[in-house]
């Protein structure tokens, strides 16, 4: 079995969100109130519970680098919160989701077209899995599959 752990926003980016409200475009960080499904935080990698404020910001992922790399819309609790590092386990950010998508790289940050995706959250571990046993992958992506919004990144353990 492929062991992996899901890696959430890194904690500088998070408080520099909630300090500036200012987003990795330039653009004000937009206030959100959680009134429904649909708030998952990057950085604690849990959803947001009922009257909790939300930060809507654009954020510029780390990974991958080159032609791959991409900005995503992401919420973030407005008050801070724990980064959670979570082994063995999709977080509730991915399993509460109807639909994901897993986007595959290779140690160069090139997109492995013929491993990606698309799952209901919650029966996509199995397919993950699998997929992470290929030897060409460094890092899966996982983003919501309609608006495209990244959730965690995902890491092979030894």
């Amino acid at each position: 079995m492929t062991r992996f752990r899901c890696v959430p926003m890194d904690t500088p980016s998070a408080q520099r969100f909630r300090a500036t409200r200012v987003d990795d475009r330039g653009g004000p960080a937009h206030s959100r109130i959680v009134d429904g499904p649909g708030f998952p935080c990057r950085h604690c990698l849990k959803l947001g519970e009922a009257g909790e404020e939300m930060l809507l910001v654009s954020w510029d992922l780390p990974l991958p680098q080159g032609p791959y790399w991409t900005p995503s819309p992401v919420f973030l609790h407005a008050r801070d919160c724990e980064a959670a590092v979570t082994e063995d386990a999709l977080p509730e950010t991915v399993t509460a989701n109807m639909i994901v998508s897993l986007r595959h790289y290779d140690a160069a940050g090139m997109c492995l077209y013929d491993l990606g995706m698309v799952s209901a959250g919650d029966a996509v571990e199995g397919p993950l899995r699998e997929r992470l046993a290929d030897p060409r992958v460094a890092y899966v992506n996982i983003h919501t599959a309609r608006p495209g919004c990244w959730l965690t990144r995902v890491e092979k353990l030894p």
